[in-house]
């Protein structure tokens, strides 16, 4: 286990060298005879010195500790070294050295869920990680904007995957060992032991998955690229068609939430989650955001998109769901970090609420772009939607008899 020095564990955990005074002095941090500190201790002042400043007071956790009622030991297992302390450079410091401009690298600190730093304030460890690959771009000509984007894109999506993961490990792990008659202190050990065992398999997972995600991605961009230039060759023709947004919303479930509480829609939104994933990537579309009652889609091809959502309206009821409603569009939009944007969505959104329970509406650029499936269109006529300028003609869409 690494031995750090008393200054040693002020300057990586961020603190003052009389905060450490005084957690020794309450009994918080227990250096050994030579006044040597463990890797566990600095994470135990940073943490603790976060929790003070949330206005825990600092008197009352010592007591607990000395009480047995909280412990704090759990900090020294493996699964925590992952957390990397702060360097010795400045904010200031490090762009001055790299040429990355101040207000980017301010971007990255960012990402990692933290609020805007000063240019005095130190640099973390993890931050310079990142640092060689934001010097890569900006070398190759790549704007600041765009290398913004790109890390926030990557700092929001894995914020939303260690917040599913910790609360799942909270409901799966934590609370199972409380259950089993373990005291919270028993198990915050039990389950930091078991956390340092899994950490590097999910490490190994989340690449993995990543990787994967990452080839089909690259795949599709490819299989773009190559019909482009063998159309500007003149070599081939492919047919020029918008996509389509969808919109799937659950009837009554805000009425379900209040009626049989969180979990049977929490169980209802997992149920859902799995019908319309699988049902719209079988068609070649992809999930865009979930909306709590409802799911966004983005499909490039607005008859496949159709076909799919007939799957999911016919799955949900199959599974015994309320039924649901959606809402079809086709036509131009906007990419941008993740999302999309554009009136072709917000009509889509717009056709989506003005269906009935069951019922799958499309407009009619979404009937002339799909004719080539064995689908049946109703007209129901001329319809006014609340933001929309001027009537649209609506369809009602079914499986051919």
């Amino acid at each position: 286990m690494a031995k750090h020095s008393l200054q040693d564990v002020a300057q990586k955990a961020g603190v003052e060298p009389e905060y450490l005074d005084r957690l020794v002095e309450l009994g918080i941090l227990a250096p050994d005879a030579n006044d040597v500190f463990s890797t566990g201790d600095v994470r135990r002042a940073s943490w603790v010195q976060s929790l003070e400043q949330a206005g825990v007071p600092l008197d009352g956790l010592a007591a607990a500790v000395r009480d047995g009622a909280l412990s704090f030991s759990y900090l020294d297992a493996s699964a925590f070294d992952r957390f990397t302390g702060q360097t010795d450079t400045t904010f200031r410091e490090l762009s001055t050295r790299t040429g990355i401009p101040l207000e980017l690298l301010m971007v990255i600190h960012e990402t990692l869920g933290y609020a805007e730093p000063r240019p005095e304030d130190l640099v973390r460890q993890d931050e310079l990680s990142v640092v060689p690959a934001v010097e890569l771009l900006l070398s190759s000509g790549v704007p600041h904007v765009a290398i913004g984007r790109w890390l926030r894109a990557y700092g929001e999506s894995l914020r939303r995957i260690a917040e599913i993961e910790t609360d799942w490990y909270k409901t799966e792990v934590m609370k199972p060992f409380i259950e089993s008659g373990m005291d919270e202190v028993a198990m915050m050990d039990a389950q930091a032991e078991l956390g340092s065992r899994l950490a590097p398999l999910l490490d190994q997972a989340l690449l993995a998955l990543y990787h994967g995600q990452q080839e089909h991605t690259w795949r599709n961009s490819l299989f773009e690229y190559v019909e482009t230039a063998l159309e500007r060759a003149g070599l081939y023709s492919r047919l020029h068609r918008p996509p389509a947004m969808c919109f799937l919303d659950i009837t009554g479930y805000t009425r379900l939430t209040e009626e049989e509480g969180d979990q049977a829609a929490a169980d209802l939104a997992t149920t859902l989650a799995t019908l319309v994933r699988r049902s719209s990537q079988e068609h070649g579309g992809q999930p865009v955001k979930w909306l709590g009652d409802g799911v966004m889609f983005y499909f490039p091809d607005p008859g496949q998109a159709v076909l799919a959502a007939l799957d999911m309206v016919d799955g949900i009821a199959t599974h015994g769901l309320p039924p649901a409603h959606v809402g079809i569009h086709a036509g131009p939009v906007i990419f941008q970090e993740g999302d999309y944007f554009g009136r072709t969505v917000n009509i889509a959104a717009r056709i989506g609420e003005y269906a009935r329970p069951g019922e799958l509406l499309v407009s009619q650029e979404v009937v002339d772009l799909a004719q080539d499936i064995t689908v049946t269109f109703k007209e129901v006529g001329p319809v006014e939607l609340k933001g929309v300028s001027g009537p649209l003609r609506l369809h009602s869409a079914h499986r051919a008899a």
